[in-house]
């Protein structure tokens, strides 16, 4: 799973497409040896640990790193994930999104293989034997592997399966350039479960890209803003009101629930006049006077311009910047309940 393919330069079975010899290892042994090679050169390690309920444990070598080809989340992607945030040795928000992973995996009809106490102490372990003090910790439940036949049923039981990403991210002051997706976004059973299916995300994010701007925004089929390819997104009106897109068609993420809940200090603040969810069109959001992208690692993003205009004066926001300060702080120092410290040996 951590592993990627070399390219062809590196791989001299691939070289102008003419035939050449694929070889074969002749033993386990030899194989490791090889992967083991390829990790060597990889400095600094970007995945310190990884558990697999395939494997019965925690695995600490990259070059194992790995699942099974016919497990169904690889080949049919039956299986949903989530994600929590290391930051300063805690782990934030971590029960709150188990708690959302379970409901995916509800909707996606996958039975954990532990009930939730289990899987939350397995994070911790990991997360502790990660040595990792800042970065990302992913988890995914899947139907197993068994077959590559489109049902589960071959699948004799679920697989767990999670990694610490070792990254470093800070919080978000530069605003950023983005556009009104064109590829067709999820319906809302698949948008409101986090599942591995991201096909259209990554191809909507591209499509920024290659326009020279970060990311995109999608607009349901009824004209009303939904989201991004990964993170939701907020407005700030000229009346100062925080407004952010309903949740019945699009995933409630964790973070932009957490800004739901700090906002209101603002309000006390006489700075912000109300916080709440609503419909909105693409003209109302265009004409906001400010704009972000909310996300775990974000935690808030300013939006400068949509489609080449300008949103507001074109700068990143006072407000927006307010309530990143809140969430930032959030996660830095907290509450207790929201961020559980990672027992490090």
């Amino acid at each position: 799973m951590a592993t990627t393919a070399p390219s062809s330069d590196q791989n001299p079975e691939v070289e102008n497409g003419e035939e050449s010899e694929v070889h074969v290892f002749s033993s386990a042994a030899e194989l490791l040896e090889k992967l083991q090679d390829k990790w060597r050169s990889v400095k600094p390690q970007p995945y310190p640990a990884m558990y697999s309920s395939v494997f019965g444990g925690i695995i600490l070598d990259p070059a194992l790193m790995v699942i099974p080809m016919d497990d169904h989340m690889v080949h049919r992607g039956h299986g949903v994930f989530d994600t929590a945030i290391i930051l300063g040795g805690h782990l934030y928000e971590l029960d709150v999104h188990l708690t959302r992973f379970l409901k995916s995996a509800s909707k996606a009809k996958i039975v954990s293989p532990f009930p939730k106490s289990t899987l939350r102490s397995i994070l911790i372990q990991l997360a502790a034997a990660s040595q990792c003090r800042k970065g990302t910790l992913r988890y995914w439940l899947s139907a197993g592997p068994g077959d590559f036949l489109l049902s589960p049923a071959g699948c004799p039981k679920s697989a767990f399966y999670a990694i610490v990403i070792d990254e470093d991210f800070e919080q978000c002051k530069e605003g950023v350039k983005v556009i009104t997706s064109t590829i067709p976004m999820k319906t809302p059973l698949f948008a409101t479960m986090k599942n591995v299916n991201y096909m259209p995300n990554v191809l909507s994010k591209m499509e920024a890209e290659e326009q020279g701007d970060f990311a995109s925004i999608w607009v349901d089929e009824e004209g009303y803003i939904a989201e991004g390819p990964n993170v939701n997104v907020g407005f700030i009106t000229h009346d100062k009101e925080l407004i952010l897109p309903e949740f019945d068609k699009i995933l409630r993420g964790c973070t932009a629930a957490r800004l739901l809940e700090l906002a209101p200090k603002l309000v006390e603040q006489h700075r912000l006049k109300s916080v709440r969810t609503d419909n909105l069109t693409i003209e109302e959001a265009k004409n906001a006077a400010e704009m972000m992208y909310i996300g775990s690692t974000l935690p808030v993003l300013p939006i400068i311009a949509w489609d080449e205009k300008p949103i507001g004066d074109g700068k990143v926001g006072e407000l927006t910047m307010a309530l990143s300060d809140l969430v930032w702080e959030d996660m830095v120092a907290g509450p207790k309940t929201r961020r559980i410290p990672v027992p490090y040996v």
